[in-house]
């Protein structure tokens, strides 16, 4: 049967598809209709962290389909409570909103702080965003993505939205001004060509929005749940926002966002205000409440680390061997190599031999391994990338 065929005489052309179909995925592994098997080291774009199919966050879906699939926001429900308490614990805030996904996340922050800064006369509705960052694809999230050509054909942008140079603390000063309610910022750019900011950057953007009286955002959707080592990507500078957003590997691979925020800034939203039909569903919740407790409660995040240290030694000589390699960029498992040229050659040589990975700005390859990848796979595809290389 040609699925692809019929994939493009059904779905709208929206996605640049590898020739693959996907039937079947459990741990680090994912096999095609033909039975080959791949090394997955993109984690459905840092959606699987613990892998796919894992069998505890199965169970915790399991037992709650068969209590309640849906009963929408009108009524209280305990997996979306004991969620929220959770996230709670383990982070700075003490509000949480459920959404479905990370663009939505980041609307309902640009929501939450134009609404905050509704007190204030005049009123701050602006937000600063940066160059190279990637909010989401609505009308609101694409206005605050610092990337032309996600916002090509959908003009007019919305207002409001001022993009800086990235990593440049003094434009992000400049560009405050008495009508601005935010800087919007992803802790480490995910599809800006993972790009990590200089140290102490967070720290200077934590004091700059203190001194301006305006809110500071994280967008963790790709950084965080362990990602980059740690449960927030923020815990690696102790820099605390006012709001932070999560969603991809929140549920492991059920459709999932969240909005967190500290009580003065979550009490600007009232009933009506915001709202969600699936957001913050029992069956999601279940699941993401069982990640957030393997996160937390076990030494997963250690070995993450651990391995972060292992792989960057290896990359590190890796682009000793190879003229083409301009930087290494890792930060946990979020790692960005950089070429002289253009690297879909290599995603494509990587897999024909099995491994799953991406590339994004054209010249940079993106790995984002499930947190349970063991050191051999990796051995392996470092091979193959070696290999890879010397052929272009």
């Amino acid at each position: 049967m040609d699925w692809m065929k019929r994939d493009k005489k059904y779905i709208m052309n929206t996605y640049p598809r590898h020739p693959i179909i996907a039937t079947k995925a459990k741990g680090y592994k994912v096999w095609d209709e033909r039975g080959k098997e791949y090394i997955d080291l993109f984690s459905g774009i840092s959606v699987c962290n613990l892998g796919h199919c894992h069998p505890e966050v199965i169970k915790a879906v399991e037992a709650q389909i068969y209590r309640l699939f849906h009963i929408s926001n009108l009524y209280y429900t305990i997996p979306q409570i004991e969620l929220a308490e959770l996230l709670v614990k383990h982070s700075f805030a003490d509000k949480v909103f459920f959404a479905n996904s990370g663009a939505e996340a980041n609307e309902g922050a640009i929501k939450l702080a134009r609404k905050w800064g509704k007190q204030f006369a005049p009123p701050k509705y602006k937000i600063i965003t940066l160059e190279g960052s990637f909010h989401g694809r609505t009308l609101g999230t694409i206005a605050a993505t610092g990337q032309n050509k996600v916002k090509q054909g959908f003009e007019p942008e919305i207002a409001g939205f001022i993009h800086v140079p990235f990593d440049d603390i003094k434009a992000v000063e400049t560009a405050i001004d008495k009508e601005t309610c935010a800087v919007m910022v992803e802790p480490i750019q995910g599809e800006g060509g993972v790009r990590v900011p200089s140290p102490h950057y967070l720290e200077r953007l934590r004091e700059i929005c203190d001194e301006a009286g305006i809110l500071l955002i994280f967008d963790e959707v790709q950084t965080g749940m362990g990602r980059t080592g740690y449960l927030f990507a923020y815990e690696h500078e102790g820099v605390k926002p006012d709001i932070l957003t999560l969603a991809k590997s929140l549920a492991n691979g059920l459709p999932i966002g969240a909005v967190l925020a500290k009580e003065e800034v979550a009490s600007a939203f009232s009933i009506g205000s915001h709202g969600s039909t699936f957001g913050g569903n029992p069956v999601s919740c279940a699941a993401a409440k069982t990640v957030l407790n393997i996160l937390t409660e076990t030494d997963i995040l250690d070995y993450a680390r651990q391995l972060s240290i292992f792989i960057k030694e290896k990359l590190m000589a890796l682009k000793e061997r190879h003229a083409c390699v301009k930087d290494i960029r890792i930060r946990g498992l979020m790692i960005g190599i950089e070429l002289d040229r253009k690297a879909a050659p290599i995603v494509d040589r990587c897999l024909e031999k099995g491994f799953l990975i991406n590339a994004v700005q054209e010249k940079v390859l993106r790995l984002l391994p499930p947190l349970i990848i063991e050191r051999k796979p990796l051995e392996n595809f470092l091979e193959v990338l070696d290999e890879s290389l010397e052929r272009v």
